[in-house]
């Protein structure tokens, strides 16, 4: 399928050579233009791929609940800011501070929305309003001051660098025009990148998530200066490991990551290992990585299902338990063991609910 993005990156390439796989991800989604989280609303039934907050109003309540213990374990900071990532359609954060305002009456948080897609802007704001929303291109332009950060299915949208294995070393994987020039192809950089000493067998791959490093490690001196905590859930890996996670997503199909620049949804599996290390480095204290099955039941989903029951119909009864059990199942593809949930926080915060914290 051509795309309109399809012949930008065809003349650059041309113009230029074969482009990183970084490169190539940051065009399809955020392309200021024809990026994909530029010019639609991918969730739903009538989008692309459906997130955890779509699914069920007690994946947000929950993270009500752990954001009203965590503002408790901070010393309950008046001036605290919340922070969403990424928001989508603002379902998660409204279902949050509905949850938040019967947990933690006395808080009166100021929201921010770090988020660069216009259309999803719009339905944050109808949903949001309320709350008076600050919306933000960057995570710079954030306040300094206590933070409670919540990353839903952010991190695996950021760009990645991706190396192959050969008998001279590592080989940076590149984007670049198939044999007739009518369709993209992957190919790797004629010399090996001497800076990556990390062992591996021939052919294997190995993803570098510079962009969600990075981010993690400016976050984290954020919390460490001002107070707070940052919650990221996403599906990944808590060891490290070698592979191709890289996926493209149409009306929940998965298609080639080459085929419908701009047009598909890219991600990769989140690294939590390196994420934590990023962290750590700048002083914060880790809690997790666990299942997202763990945290939830830990916060109380079973409590929550049970008590969304006692009111509803038979019909919303089955789909209140299809929905619990859908955030939980923990076969190979379920979200309940794929999907995992960790926080870095203020050295000073020794425990968060429903994440073990790890040695200092």
């Amino acid at each position: 399928m051509t795309t309109p993005l399809f012949a930008e990156i065809r003349d650059e390439i041309l113009a230029s050579g074969p482009i990183g796989l970084d490169r190539y991800m940051g065009l399809c989604l955020g392309h200021p233009v024809h990026g994909y989280y530029r010019t639609r609303d991918p969730l739903g039934a009538r989008g692309d791929f459906v997130t955890a907050p779509e699914i069920s109003q007690m994946f947000g309540e929950l993270i009500g609940i752990w954001i009203a213990a965590t503002w408790a374990a901070m010393g309950a900071p008046a001036d605290l800011a919340i922070v969403e990532l990424g928001p989508g359609r603002g379902t998660l954060m409204q279902d949050a501070l509905r949850a938040l305002a019967r947990a933690a009456p006395d808080l009166r948080p100021a929201l921010h929305l770090v988020e660069t897609s216009p259309t999803l802007r719009a339905e944050q704001a109808a949903r949001l309003s309320a709350a008076a929303p600050t919306w933000h291109e960057r995570i710079e332009t954030l306040p300094q001051a206590p933070m409670i950060a919540v990353a839903n299915e952010f991190f695996d949208a950021l760009p990645v660098r991706q190396f192959q294995r050969a008998e001279r070393g590592w080989f940076e994987r590149l984007v670049g025009l198939g044999p007739d020039g009518s369709a993209l192809a992957f190919g790797l950089a004629a010399e090996p990148d001497t800076r990556i000493t990390a062992t591996g067998p021939n052919g294997v791959l190995m993803t570098l998530p510079g962009a969600a490093l990075d981010l993690a490690r400016a976050l984290a001196r954020r919390v460490v200066a001002g107070g707070g905590a940052v919650l990221a859930i996403d599906y990944g890996h808590a060891r490290p490991g070698f592979g191709d996670s890289l996926q493209a997503v149409r009306e929940h199909r998965f298609v080639p990551p080459l085929a419908e620049p701009g047009a598909a949804d890219l991600t990769t599996h989140v690294d939590f290992s390196a994420l934590g290390r990023a962290a750590t480095a700048e002083g914060a204290r880790l809690h997790g990585p666990v299942d997202q099955r763990d945290f939830l039941l830990a916060l109380g989903l079973r409590e929550r299902a049970e008590r969304l029951g006692r009111d509803a119909t038979p019909a919303q009864r089955d789909a209140i338990t299809a929905a619990a059990t859908r955030l939980t199942d923990t076969s190979r593809r379920g979200m309940g063991s794929l999907f995992k949930a960790m926080a870095f926080a203020d050295p000073a915060l020794h425990a968060l609910p429903a994440l073990p914290a790890s040695r200092p």
